[in-house]
């Protein structure tokens, strides 16, 4: 008995040699079949943004595509929504194109978008986490110009670009404007002065009555107006103020017929002025009064309609029939990959956003650097074609100086006739920019008056 106790256990002592012998030495030995002999050799790391090291000398063999990120902050939705849209589209547009050529010095461009919603206080965070995180080198867009007020003070802290895109508020560039920001499209009171020639010689001591949005550019562009229509006396020339974002302006407008107006400025913008134009034709205002808008997009005109538009007063800086009225190479070609690929016309709000990431790209190769501060060297006083005619980024307030035009709602039996209905101008006048800008006196004056630097930083 004791003699086969023994011998089950030599057994099993046996049995577990075995097993231990096949897991240990065999299946290590099977699995290294077919691969490749040992080395000293470490694995090779590649990050994002960095070249691989060579694993003898530790030196860049080769060169992994880097990046250069800017930013735009604009609306997604809301009264400013269909604006905000219109620069997306061509802002990615051409961030497209700048790639296909090679992108910025060597480096792909990455367009980072972030939705305004319209408010200064989220555009100020966006404009944070644009710099801090994504790391934009620069940024772009805006719609309202307390947006970009604030945007482009958060640009100033942290040193970096901001160029507004539709932003109308002659302070921009003016009492607020600072080294960091500069604007692309034309301001309140190149829109004033355009249009106030045709204002005076047809409506001169009319009555007057200002409908305004509460916010910045709406306060100082009524007041621009008022200026040069020599409608300042506000008790003659009544005025009321309205919320941004207000969809029924009945009552207003009611008003506005019992106060026997003879010309309506309607400064507003985006959708309240939609509904505004809209209200205002079905009450039948446009059969007795003028409408005067002092900007308009085709998205705009497009949402008030061809009846509500027709005889409107207002102004642009660039139009999608300009181009190739005049033989604007590049603009031609631009509202064409623009009307193939969304099938409508872009407005003057695409063309700004579309000209932006060009410019920049320019100034940068130009200051053979991404540093700010040479970036904005290459920028001041420089002269170029876009668009349509020459433009200049003026050197002491950083507003692009440029041709702007008075324009009036063509019959809407017209517009129908276009395949997309936006063929929505007939043009007035045109004035050069120079002339319609405001000049180095009136800004130095302007400036003083607020106790600004006299000299942008």
């Amino acid at each position: 008995m004791i003699r086969n106790n023994q011998r089950l256990s030599n057994y099993f002592f046996l049995l577990l040699m075995a097993i231990l012998f096949y897991f240990l030495v065999l299946t290590p030995a099977q699995a290294a079949e077919g691969q490749p002999a040992p080395t000293d050799k470490k694995p090779q790391t590649t990050v994002v943004g960095s070249q691989p090291a060579s694993p003898i000398n530790n030196t860049p063999v080769q060169k992994v595509e880097e990046t250069v990120v800017i930013g735009l902050s604009s609306p997604e939705l809301g009264p400013y929504g269909k604006v905000g849209m219109e620069q997306r589209r061509a802002a990615e547009m051409a961030v497209e194109e700048i790639n296909a050529a090679g992108g910025i010095m060597g480096k792909k461009v990455k367009l980072v978008f972030r939705d305004s919603k319209s408010n200064p206080r989220i555009a100020k965070e966006n404009a944070i986490e644009l710099f801090d995180k994504e790391n934009a080198q620069m940024i772009f867009g805006g719609v309202s110009s307390a947006v970009a007020l604030l945007t482009g003070k958060v640009a100033k802290i942290k040193e970096k670009i901001f160029l507004g895109t539709s932003s109308f508020s002659s302070d921009l560039t003016g009492e607020e404007g600072h080294k960091y920001i500069f604007r692309e499209c034309l301001d309140s009171r190149m829109a004033a002065k355009v249009l106030s020639g045709y204002l005076k010689e047809n409506f001169y001591n009319k009555y007057y009555f200002y409908i305004t949005v509460d916010d910045n550019w709406g306060v100082v562009t009524e007041e621009l107006f008022r200026q040069y229509t020599d409608t300042l006396d506000k008790y003659q020339h009544r005025s009321f103020l309205t919320k941004l974002g207000t969809d029924d302006f009945k009552s207003i407008l009611g008003l506005v017929q019992e106060q026997d107006t003879e010309v309506l400025v309607l400064v507003l913008f985006g959708r309240d002025l939609e509904f505004a134009l809209k209200q205002a034709y079905e009450m039948g205002l446009k059969k007795r009064i003028q409408i005067v808008v002092p900007n308009i997009t085709i998205d705009i005109a497009e949402g008030a309609g061809p009846e509500a538009m027709e005889g409107v007063l207002s102004t642009t800086s660039w139009y999608w029939k300009l181009p190739f009225e005049e033989n604007y190479a590049k603009g031609v070609t631009f509202v064409k990959k623009y009307e193939e690929k969304f099938n409508r016309y872009p407005s003057s709000a695409g063309a700004s956003a579309y000209m932006i990431p060009f410019q920049y790209k320019e100034a940068v190769e130009r200051a053979k650097s991404f540093d700010t501060l040479p970036v904005i060297k290459a920028l001041e006083d420089h002269k170029y074609i876009g668009l349509k005619d020459e433009q200049q980024w003026r050197g002491f307030d950083h507003q692009s100086i440029q041709t702007v035009f008075a324009v009036k709602g063509k019959k809407a039996d017209e517009v129908k006739k276009d395949k997309y209905q936006l063929d929505y101008y007939e043009i007035l006048k045109k004035m050069k920019g120079e002339e319609a800008a405001i000049s180095k006196e009136e800004w130095d004056a302007v400036r003083s008056a607020v106790s600004a630097a006299p000299a942008l930083e």
